[in-house]
């Protein structure tokens, strides 16, 4: 194994780069698009599965398929260039709050791409106020450290769960499959000192849960990691965004948050699209409507409920266009926002498909918004994937780097038919204060 080994990230939605820059987030698999990724000069590479927006069976086929391409792509690389996926490191990149296709994900890629001698569950999040002590997950909130078990993420409709101690988290996620007894716990008192001997003695894809309450615990357990790995060791990781910057070991990013205004085409005024419903997002939304040159646009979703013959959907997104083409020629930023009701479902499947009906609607109107935007920013982790993929059917986008701890900022390239050389910021649902929102808005006008 080469001592940098690539880092290929497949990504659950598109903000698991979070805390990276300067490489290509893929929204594409096929086997030359991975190879351009695989080819490109970064340490890290991101492929934007957004498989949190799937149901489980279709999450499995996506990620089977990326993983037979992987394979395929790695093999066909030229010599000079690469190795067998043996030279590579894997992450399965989800969600700080503990909501994703777990185990479903690991399990595909240790078929496709095993045998690893271990998969590790390290889903600290330190932009995010996420930390793992004593292998209990945390959210802090107000200063206070909660258990992410007692937050409404854990009553996500799909992804609901009952603990925050990660060996039972892992037991309740796979049904008993692996019991809390078996799993493997690095603490905070390991990796502080040295977790090399036990990095060594793991073996037949152990599952191991891993603490974190600052940066340098991961640093100093990404050196132990890359070590082990360098000799021989074949490790899966299920991360959040904070271990990759670890395993990356990146420079600052060239243009700091506080001057990546200049990015902004000509000076115009942008674009919003808020699709996340969480409550720190509607709080964000709020504040957000409050700064000037903002215009907000609701878009009232309930109206797709029962709408089999698209009659609403059509006429939601003409409406929707003429008011953002009004607010936009008045030198203003439409802010484009799905109504705040929580609507109830029978069923995680019929919530799903109405998620990609709002989703395919919010989409027509990226795809409609005036040409000459000077920045758009999306509002939601599968939000954001559908804007990279579908609203602007990107194949790949260069990463900035962050405008805000926790979010990203990519660019278009300059031969795209209709938004060339846009910067677009990436804005997770579930990260940043209640000004976080205004705070980009603000740092790009």
């Amino acid at each position: 194994m080469t001592a940098n080994p690539k880092i290929i990230v497949l990504d659950d939605d598109p903000t698991g780069s979070q805390t990276v820059h300067s490489c290509l987030l893929l929204m594409r698999w096929d086997v030359d698009t991975l190879r351009i990724g695989l080819c490109d000069e970064s340490p890290i590479l991101f492929v934007l599965t957004n498989t949190r927006s799937l149901t489980p069976e279709d999450a499995a086929s996506v990620t089977r398929e990326v993983c037979h391409n992987l394979k395929i792509a790695l093999d066909t690389l030229p010599s000079q260039e690469g190795e067998k996926e043996e030279g590579f490191l894997i992450v399965s990149r989800s969600d700080s709050t503990l909501r994703g296709h777990y185990p479903i994900e690991t399990d595909v890629i240790a078929a496709e791409l095993g045998p690893f001698d271990a998969h590790f569950l390290v889903p600290a999040f330190f932009e995010g106020g996420r930390i793992t002590r004593d292998s209990i997950h945390y959210l802090i909130i107000d200063g206070v450290p909660t258990p992410v078990h007692e937050t409404e993420f854990a009553r996500d409709s799909v992804f609901a769960y009952h603990h925050s101690y990660l060996p039972k988290y892992v037991e309740e996620k796979t049904k008993g499959q692996i019991s809390e007894d078996s799993v493997e716990r690095f603490l905070l008192s390991d990796i502080r000192t040295t977790s090399l001997e036990r990095l060594m003695n793991l073996h037949n894809n152990q599952c191991v849960v891993v603490d974190g309450e600052n940066q340098a615990d991961l640093n100093k357990f990404a050196q132990d990691i890359l070590f082990a790995a360098s000799q021989g060791k074949r490790f899966l990781f299920r991360s959040a965004a904070s271990l990759l910057t670890a395993l990356a070991n990146l420079p600052p990013q060239p243009i700091g948050a506080q001057d990546m205004a200049q990015y902004v085409r000509s000076g115009k005024p942008g674009a919003v699209i808020v699709g996340s419903h969480v409550k720190k997002t509607t709080q964000q939304l709020a504040k957000l409507l409050q700064t000037e040159g903002t215009v907000g646009i609701e878009v009232d979703v309930a109206r797709l409920v029962n709408d089999a013959l698209g009659t609403e959907t059509t006429a939601l997104l003409s409406d929707t266009l003429q008011k953002i083409s009004a607010v936009h020629n008045e030198g203003k930023t439409p802010v484009v926002f799905t109504s705040r009701q929580e609507l109830t479902f029978p069923d995680a499947r019929t919530r799903l498909d109405f998620g990609f009906k709002v989703s395919n609607l919010l989409m027509d109107i990226v795809r409609g918004l005036p040409e000459d935007i000077g920045f758009l920013i999306s509002k939601g982790g599968i939000t954001s994937n559908d804007v990279l993929s579908k609203g602007l059917a990107l194949r790949s986008a260069r990463l900035l780097g962050q405008i805000l701890a926790g979010c990203s900022m990519v660019i278009t390239n300059s031969e795209h038919p209709r938004f060339p050389n846009l910067p677009v910021v990436l804005f997770p649902g579930n990260v940043g204060d209640e000004s976080a929102l205004a705070t980009v808005y603000q740092r790009l006008t």
